[in-house]
């Protein structure tokens, strides 16, 4: 092991449930939509819009609480290492903030409004579009949702790369 695990400085208690919480939201709704795909029910396309627009609120939360937190030093490593991650990083943020986005605005051109879990209706608030409804489908599946699945096993495997080649203790700052 590398001394430095010694000098390891964590994440936040806020930055951390931030993190963890938006890996489940993220999950919780790709297994929505998996359910959705394998089913006849539309239980699951509701489930899904539901945990996405959640995944876009705790998005914005979580945006906010990194512009109040104070990020603990990065581990040593080169300056284009430093810098791909902060890239990669701020990509995760910024897809995990569109993918709902696009995803609301498909289905509200598509003129359907979305339910918030039975508490509450996001309205349409356009005027229903069918090339607009197409064209954020198009972003919501064929474009972000791969870039989210590419930008996560980038995060995954260079957390794994720390972990087991590196030994810096840089996963143990999310703990």
């Amino acid at each position: 092991m590398n001394s430095n695990n010694s000098n390891v400085k964590k994440w936040s208690v806020s930055s951390r449930i931030f993190h963890w919480i938006s890996a489940i939201l993220l999950l919780v709704t790709w297994t929505m939509m998996f359910l959705y795909n394998n089913s006849d029910s539309n239980l699951y396309i509701g489930l899904h819009k539901a945990f996405g627009v959640s995944l876009l609120f705790w998005m914005i939360a979580r945006v906010i609480n990194r512009l109040l937190t104070k990020a603990p030093p990065p581990v040593p490593m080169p300056k284009w290492q430093l810098l791909m991650s902060q890239l990669s990083h701020f990509a995760l943020y910024a897809l995990l903030i569109a993918m709902p986005i696009a995803g609301l605005l498909m289905s509200v051109y598509g003129g359907r409004p979305v339910d918030i879990f039975g508490l509450f209706q996001i309205p349409v608030f356009v005027n229903p579009d069918r090339s607009l409804a197409r064209f954020y489908n198009d972003l919501h599946t064929d474009i972000i949702w791969p870039m989210i699945i590419a930008f996560t096993l980038v995060h995954i495997g260079a957390a794994l790369h720390h972990q087991f080649i590196k030994k810096d203790g840089l996963i143990a700052r999310m703990k």
